[in-house]
């Protein structure tokens, strides 16, 4: 049940952030990931290993889009704090991506060339969901190399964070 409810919970926060942004409510996804977050710690069997993921990947969040952003290859609405910086919804989204690596996507631990491919097609598909869809966001044409080059990040990213987790938990397991 609790891998259901992470994976919900983590949509819930991506839908509500992103919706928000486009709508010039940058704060909007705040209180669904606080209320994600809170549950996803008092249940997680690794609450330490969750907290150090998602200090990592909002550092890593927020160095790879304020990249995109200061090259202006992306362009954010709401872009708090500043246009060329990952705007705060953006880590918003690494911090709730981060508490899913112990739990819902507990699948790829072990399974490197699979994250390396799930991050390098899941990352740029919701960068284009986000523009196509929901308009939070503008790919700067021509996109592909943009859209090469997030799928690049994430397919680093993803599968370093993934080990990291794994690092971290194997000492924090406790068994259920």
């Amino acid at each position: 049940m609790n891998f259901w409810i992470n994976l919900l919970g983590f949509q819930l926060v991506w839908v509500v952030t992103v919706g928000g942004a486009a709508r010039g409510l940058w704060w909007a996804g705040l209180p669904v990931l606080a209320a994600f977050a809170l549950w996803q710690w008092r249940v997680s069997r690794v609450p330490k290993s969750d907290m150090k993921l998602v200090a990592i990947a909002a550092v890593l969040g927020f160095a790879i889009d304020s990249a995109f952003a200061a090259a202006q290859w992306l362009h954010y609405q709401s872009p708090l704090p500043w246009p060329t910086l990952a705007p705060v919804w953006i880590l918003v989204l690494w911090v709730a991506f981060a508490l899913t690596l112990n739990h819902s996507m507990l699948f790829l631990r072990g399974r490197m060339l699979w994250a390396v491919l799930f991050g390098a097609l899941a990352g740029p598909v919701a960068y284009l969901i986000a523009e196509h869809v929901w308009g939070a966001i503008r790919i700067e044409q021509p996109g592909l190399p943009v859209l090469t080059a997030l799928a690049l990040a994430w397919a680093i990213v993803t599968p370093a964070l993934v080990e990291c987790g794994r690092r971290m938990a194997r000492d924090e397991e406790v068994p259920a």
